[in-house]
Order: structure tokens, then sequence, then C-alpha cells
């Protein structure tokens, strides 16, 4: 797993003895046991809110998110954003990289990456999307784009391939003040969505019009939802994927998650 530069900038990296899994622990506790060297009348409860104030202390400005308790005895998780570390509860140790259980095979960080990155899709804004329907439409999915992003483009291209599917774009314009201006003439366009495609698909300029946009509006939903790039996909189902994938990856994504939804 890789970690944003002001993290891997700002901590100082231990390294944590072994970690044994004990059964019985559950992630929605907030409150460990925590015993120093090796006799148990040292131990001493240790809640989620402490272990938050001593990360707070060692490594101020990071933002912390949220922190919890983990299945591993001892090991806490501290969410910054999507990024998660694992510390001791007196946090003199720091640990970044994905955390398996050893038993299962199962990676839990990316478990809880896919957990915390989920969005109920019913709660969307869609008035502020421009809406694409292909054949019947039966298919959801909505992203969020910039117009100058090159693999929003090719997401477009694999679009070209995909039948009965809803498309709702949010302009998120990210990566350029042209990609402010270029979203505002496509929104403000008299057929906003033929306009969209044009460009996206045709690299056909669009022309220069003004009005009431909702860009602002959209840029709040994206850091809200934690999205910090384009293209970033999300599917009916409440799933997400970042980036663009390939006609039949998303056909079978698509697939998927219109039968978990309903």
């Amino acid at each position: 797993m890789f970690f944003s530069k002001q993290i891997r900038n700002v901590l100082a990296v231990g390294v944590l003895g072994s970690l044994l899994a004990l059964p019985g622990l559950s992630t929605a506790q907030d409150k460990v046991l925590s015993t120093q060297g090796n006799d148990p009348a040292a131990a001493e409860v240790v809640s989620t809110k402490q272990v938050r104030a001593k990360f707070d202390e060692r490594f101020p400005g990071l933002g912390v998110t949220e922190v919890s308790t983990t299945p591993f005895s001892g090991l806490f998780e501290v969410r910054i954003g999507t990024d998660f570390l694992y510390v001791d509860p007196e946090v003199n140790f720091v640990l970044q990289g994905s955390l398996i259980d050893a038993k299962s095979r199962r990676d839990l960080t990316a478990k809880r990456v896919t957990e915390i990155s989920r969005v109920d899709f019913s709660t969307l804004p869609l008035e502020n999307a421009i809406k694409q329907v292909k054949g019947d439409g039966s298919r959801q999915m909505a992203v969020f784009e910039d117009p100058n992003c090159g693999y929003c483009k090719q997401l477009h291209r694999t679009l070209e391939n995909i039948d009965n599917v809803t498309v709702y774009t949010f302009l998120f314009p990210i990566l350029s003040q042209d990609s402010h201006t270029r979203s505002r003439n496509i929104w403000c366009a008299e057929d906003s969505a033929a306009t969209w495609k044009q460009w996206m698909v045709g690299n056909k300029q669009p022309a220069v019009a003004e009005c009431e946009t909702p860009i602002e509006s959209n840029l709040a939903l994206g850091r809200s939802l934690l999205v910090t790039g384009t293209p970033a996909i999300f599917f009916a189902d409440g799933s997400r994927v970042n980036g663009a994938i390939p006609a039949d990856v998303l056909e079978r994504k698509l697939a998927e998650t219109s039968v978990a939804a309903n």
C-alpha cells in the first residue's frame, strides 16, 4: 500500500514486534487491554480516544479521521483519509502496510479501504450530474471526471462498447483552471450531454457558455467522498473503482452491481 507524501514525510516509522491474532476481539470495540512487560497485574485499559490523543501529540497536523481497534491484541488502526497506519497503545511504534489475517489469507487493510469507500448511490445528487443513457439505461454508474483527464477520456472510449447503462458524470475539475472553464462551458451548453460526449470522445471544443453551475458543489461532494483523482467510478451497489478499467471488467462490474443493488 502506498501512502500520501505528507504522511511519508512526517512519520518516523518504527517496527512493531511480532503480532499474534487473539480470538474474541471485535473491531467494534473502542478499548483494549494493554500490558507492560510480562506482569498481567500491570494491564490497563487503553481507549481509542487515548491513542488518538497520543498520536496527535506525536504527529500534530496529520488530521486523523478515525482510530479503531483491530482483531490483533494491542494494535490500533489509525485512519487518515483513505490511508491506514497501525500503532501500539503508547504510539511508540507506527506500522505502514497491509494487515493480513494469516489464517484466512484476507487483506484486512484492503477490506477496510473498500468499506470506507462505499457510498449510498441513492443519496447522490444526480441532478448535478450530466446524464447519458445507452440502450435501456437499466444499469447505473456515477463518475467524477475532469474534462482534461486522459484516463477519463479512455473510460469514455471504453463506454462506446457498453450497452444498457446510464452514466451520471459529476464534473470535477481538479487539474487546472482550464478544467474549470471547460467544465462550465460543457455544463452550460444547450445540450450538455452531447457536448460532453463530443469533447471526451471526439475532442471537439465546447463553445464558450456561462450560467450557474453545480461545480463547486461537486467539488465539495467529491472531497466528502474522498475522491482524490479522476475518474472515480461509483456503482449502484455503492462500490467504487478508481481509474479507467477495461471493457470486460467494466461489463462484469456493471452486471454484478446491478444484481446486488436490486
